[in-house]
């Protein structure tokens, strides 16, 4: 009580400096509004189940829980009181002189090491039990240490000795005083009971949301004003806290930060289906099984893990939506995380998502969409991506206005904190690529704060089946951790295997401290179509109803042509080849000729950019078009996001069902357009491709047939009576040789050999070439996997033996990658065995993708953006948002193979190197009006205007 008075305690010690205005802010301080806005995150971030597995895993009431959080949040710096002091020679000009004479033999260290160290002894002495690794004294403590990112080992009796903390960390009156400001912060929380335990899961939320309490008090336009007008004790610092910071202020100081960044758990009220869904007239028999039968199931038992399929077009998001409203409801749990496969569906699905909770019409309810091409989304605005989390804290003090006073134009729109790359899954609706969410069971730096965002809401996973071994056992680590956070989580496919779900049931359920043996021996089966709930509590499960399964198999029941076309595989060369009726090429002009000349719109999908790009050029110099530019399009992943991103918007409004639908069109694409896009084709050709991705381009041929029926038609051109006549029909073009299959090199990088051989083999076998969906889904894909399968009497082909060895050769990668399941976790050190960052995580198996930048080289020497040299490649010290987004939105993503000889590529601006998105940029320099193409290596490459980014190989 002494210490919090004027002059109680040395408060000299700095915590945050600002050079350029010569201000010091006290450390105890900053660790005392740390423990302010702590608290206020405790009842507005965390959402009620969130709290009660910290509650649970400390083995203490919430309000108890809530105090100790704060107090371990306003630890946090202890480790600064400490060397720290002397890395900014202003601030260190500052402190007491009985502090600055007491130095001993310290040494330099990280001060959230520091903070670790000096804990250990601290915690001792208030009564934590200090014994092995799991013991409440090291957690905490470990907890302070990784709020910077990552847990670490902490030593008990080497360097965080009493000994050794006395040596390293300053001499007595230095010791003193971090006991004092421990002490001191202890009293003012409140937080006089030690845990009895503390859990690997509670320590994970609690190290999230301590990162995140730093971060907020962390922003210069807080603490500065602060520190030009200190409080004079640290009690009365910390009941400013709780009060307004203005007169006519209706929020303390701490929930004004929170609210400023946005963060508080959005509750979407009750609404009806239709307002919530107004794309369909009602639900269908799947989503009124959901709305019936899931509510009283989930209310009985809570959280858990559902599971639904069914074929492509017949409404699983909805579905998903609607069990993500039963889950919060009764589960504990706010808000709703979306995670798609790919960018190009993460956009489709935000714009999905925030229609629906613009449909219930809240007062604020960001929605933010997360993936490494989000700087190209129309719902981020150029603020704040120069530099992003890199702001340096005078920059962010002078933008404070800005930043805060402009008014939000949609309720949607994150706020600028929650648009920080690692902190945007913290907003309350979120939609991201599947690599956001597998971080945070991979060893990456402040994965704590990504499992937190996760477990406090429902997470919907969409597109399950479409995964590889290494992604699966990932994602199956995922379910584990948030299983054991009682997270309630929503898996969606439209051919997800009978096995798969299985292991995706057992990984979730396990998680929930169900034995796996006894998993082992249960069953979950998941008819299809349909859903299957298993909860948590108890492993229970609840299926939908067999009756209600008939009707509306019987109801979403179509039969598509699938016609098998062997072809002759042969690169295009230019209009001087003649190009035989038997080459793909010539199979694919004579379909579309049809369209041409008859109208209606259809889908190429090519199993390369470069076979789209040859496939668009022999359509485009060999077909008889009354306007190409308007009518045949070329869309695929290596054009600059600034083309890619208007065109992929372009045709999901087109082919969408609400259109216009234009009368003609012929979309060349790759499997860029695959899965969760809405978007329906009259006809559809495509190489060939696994029976999974074949079934979801099956969804995309006459998706919206029962819509338009009902409401009287397309908007715009209705389907043509040649069409009609004929039929929904996908034509796959089998490459062959000699009556064999014979898949073009190029194409075997792609999907295993043995899956695409057993694909074509098994379309032959289809009676009358066609297929009844969904009926015939689960029969097709059990086929599949009994083909894929070796027989015991039988020898496995060399393919087989590659396919099996690449499978587990992907699980055994992914078992070395992932952190351990929480029930093994005894130091929390061992979350970091293999630490990485963020970009460099390893979410996927295979080469990682490098950022190509196209640019051309004036006759001055100098590089721009365009051919006209209007835009320069900026290289100004500190860039601007727009020219940050200028670049990035002209970058192309290329095999790391293709850069790996840059000789011919000039040096990056200087000022780039220390930019956290331009870093790593390759300049791909051309010589205006000059058509030759660069050579990097074996590699030529060229940006086409009209093509992409075109690759060719040297002879």
């Amino acid at each position: 009580m002494e210490d919090g008075r004027l002059g109680g305690i040395d408060l000299s010690p700095w915590g945050k400096y600002s050079p350029r205005y010569g201000v010091t802010y006290p450390v105890l301080f900053h660790c005392l509004d740390a423990a302010a806005v702590a608290g206020e995150l405790w009842g507005r971030l965390l959402a009620p189940a969130q709290r009660a597995v910290i509650c649970e895993g400390l083995q203490m009431a919430a309000g108890p829980a809530r105090r100790l959080v704060m107090f371990i949040a306003g630890c946090h710096d202890l480790g600064k009181v400490s060397r720290f002091q002397m890395c900014e020679p202003g601030a260190w000009a500052r402190v007491s002189d009985p502090l600055r004479a007491d130095t001993g033999r310290w040494r330099l260290m990280r001060h959230e090491r520091a903070s670790m160290h000096a804990a250990v002894e601290i915690l001792a002495g208030f009564g934590y039990r200090l014994e092995a690794n799991d013991s409440p004294a090291v957690r905490v403590a470990q907890i302070l240490g990784a709020h910077h990112g990552r847990f670490l080992q902490v030593d008990v009796a080497g360097a965080a000795s009493d000994r050794r903390v006395r040596q390293d960390l300053g001499g007595p009156a230095w010791y003193r005083l971090r006991v004092r400001y421990a002490a001191l912060v202890r009293h003012l929380t409140g937080a006089t009971v030690a845990p009895a335990r503390v859990s690997a899961a509670a320590a994970v939320l609690i190290c999230g949301l301590v990162t995140v309490a730093d971060r907020l008090a962390s922003q210069a336009h807080l603490w500065l004003p602060r520190a030009l007008a200190p409080a004079f004790g640290a009690a009365e610092h910390y009941a400013a806290t709780q009060q307004p910071a203005a007169p006519d202020a209706t929020e303390s100081w701490a929930a004004a930060v929170v609210s400023a960044a946005g963060l508080d758990r959005a509750t979407l009220l009750p609404t009806s289906f239709t307002q919530a869904h107004p794309q369909v007239p009602g639900p269908n028999v799947l989503q009124t099984s959901v709305i019936e039968q899931l509510e009283p199931a989930v209310a009985g038992r809570g959280p858990g893990l559902l599971v639904c399929t069914d074929s492509t077009g017949a409404g699983k998001t909805i579905a998903a939506l609607e069990a993500a409203r039963i889950f919060n409801a009764h589960c504990g749990t706010r808000g709703i995380t979306v995670l798609q496969p790919t960018t190009a569906i993460a956009d489709a699905a935000y714009d999905t998502l925030t229609a629906y909770v613009e449909a219930h019409r809240p007062a604020r309810a960001p929605v933010a969409v997360v993936h490494n091409h989000r700087w190209l989304s129309a719902a981020y605005p150029d603020d704040r991506l120069a530099g992003q989390e890199q702001i340096t804290l005078d920059e962010a003090f002078d933008a404070s206005h800005e930043r805060t006073g402009r008014p939000e134009s949609r309720v949607t729109v994150p706020s600028s904190f929650l648009r920080g790359w690692d902190q945007a899954l913290l907003a309350p609706f979120a939609v991201a690529t599947i690599d956001q969410a597998l971080m945070a069971v991979l060893s990456v730096r402040f994965e704590a704060l990504r499992m937190l965002a996760l477990c406090g809401r429902t997470v919907v996973i969409d597109e399950a089946h479409d995964y590889s071994p290494y992604m699966q056992h990932l994602l199956g680590r995922l379910l584990h951790w948030l299983g054991a956070c009682r997270t309630p989580v929503v898996v969606l496919s439209a051919t997800l295997p009978a096995d798969v779900a299985q292991d995706l049931v057992r990984a979730y359920l396990a998680g929930a401290e169900h034995s796996w043996r006894r998993l082992a021996e249960a069953a979950f089966p998941l008819a299809y179509p349909g859903w299957l709930y298993a909860a948590a509590r108890d492993a229970a499960c609840t299926e939908m109803d067999a009756t209600r399964r008939t009707v509306h198999a019987h109801e979403q029941r179509r039969t598509v042509t699938v016609h098998l076309r062997p072809v002759r595989y042969r690169r295009y060369g230019g209009p001087q080849r003649s190009v035989a009726p038997d080459e793909r090429l010539a199979q694919i002009g004579a379909e579309v000729a049809l369209v041409v000349t008859a109208g209606g719109c259809v889908v190429v999908v090519c199993a390369t950019v470069a076979d789209a790009q040859d496939t668009y050029l022999y359509l485009r110099h060999t077909l008889a078009w009354t306007d190409a530019r308007r009518d045949l399009v070329l869309l695929h992943a290596r054009f600059p996001g600034y083309q890619r991103e208007p065109l992929t918007r372009r045709v999901r409004t087109w082919l969408g069902p609400r259109g216009p639908r234009p009368q003609r069109l012929v979309v060349v694409t790759t499997s860029l357009l695959d899965r969760s896009l809405d978007i329906d084709a009259d006809l559809m050709i495509s190489d060939l491709a696994s029976l999974a991705r074949l079934l979801q381009r099956l969804g995309r041929l006459w998706r919206c047939e029962k819509t338009w029926h009902e409401r009287g038609g397309p908007a715009g051109h209705p389907r043509p009576a040649w069409i009609r006549r004929r039929g929904p029909r996908l034509t796959v073009l089998h490459p062959v040789d000699d009556d064999a299959t014979a898949l073009p090199a190029v194409w075997q990088a792609g999907e295993p050999v043995t899956v695409l051989e057993a694909t074509a083999a098994l379309l032959q076998r289809i009676p009358e070439r066609t297929v009844t969906l969904p009926d015939q889904v689960p029969l097709l894909l059990a086929e599949l996997d009994a083909d894929l399968g070796v027989p015991p009497p039988a020898q496995p082909t060399a393919s087989q033996t590659a396919h099996q060895a690449r499978s587990q050769a992907e699980s055994h990668l992914a078992a070395s990658q992932v952190i351990p399941p929480p029930g093994r976790i005894g130091s929390l050190a061992d979350l970091y065995r293999r630490p990485t960052t963020a970009g460099q995580a390893p979410t996927r198996a295979g080469e990682r993708p490098c950022r190509l930048l196209p640019c051309y080289r004036q006759p001055s020497g100098a590089l721009s953006l365009d051919r006209a040299e209007a835009r320069a490649l900026p290289e100004r010290e500190r860039l601007r948002p727009h020219e940050v987004r200028a670049v990035l939105e002209r970058t192309v993503a290329v095999p790391e193979d293709w850069v790996s000889d840059t000789a011919n590529c000039p040096p990056v601006p200087y000022s780039w190197d220390r930019h956290p998105l331009l870093a790593d940029l390759t300049l791909l320099a051309h010589t205006p009006h000059r058509p030759e193409p660069v050579r990097l290596g074996r590699h030529l490459l060229h940006l086409d205007a009209e093509l992409g980014l075109v690759h060719d190989q040297a002879p």
